[in-house]
């Protein structure tokens, strides 16, 4: 993302503007197996593929939340939320997630990304809350909502 004039100290400008759109990411199985590995969730809904065909509401398996909810720390790089004179950016947490539709294996999902609050913390630190949307292509309902908030300290 290059948005004109967008630095630490004019961040402010920008709240209640869509910062971007991320590009499409496709949702495989052999996506879900790995995260599946990384944090030790293999419920059955995730990984088992001839059980979730049969007995899955949504004929087969489905992506965990917490692997779509990831998806927003990489969709932020890749739209440059941190502006270019942000020395570091640090994750302060979530305020409020709410998932909202499955993402199917094989689904693609992307990022809509808002900012909605900056605070100033300080000569520097700007505190800032973006709302992320997940959409799954296709599909009217987002994946999920996130609000994120990021501290942005300057170079």
């Amino acid at each position: 993302m290059a948005l004109a004039n967008y630095r630490i100290a004019t961040v402010g400008a920008f709240v209640g503007q869509e910062l971007g759109v991320s590009d499409w990411i496709e949702i495989g199985q052999v996506r879900i197996d790995q995260f599946a590995e990384c944090t030790g969730d293999h419920q059955w809904i995730h990984v088992d593929r001839e059980r979730a065909a049969q007995e899955s509401p949504y004929g087969g398996t489905i992506a965990h939340g917490f692997l779509c909810l990831s998806l927003v720390a990489t969709t932020h790089l890749q739209l440059g939320v941190a502006p270019p004179d942000a020395n570091q950016v640090l994750n302060y947490g979530l305020d409020r997630v709410r998932f909202m539709a499955p993402v199917k294996a094989g689904a693609r999902v992307r990022n809509r990304i808002e900012l909605i609050t900056a605070e100033p913390k300080g000569p520097g630190r700007v505190l800032i809350k973006t709302r992320n949307t997940i959409d799954i292509e296709g599909e009217d309902k987002p994946a999920l909502v996130a609000e994120l908030l990021t501290m942005l300290i300057a170079s």
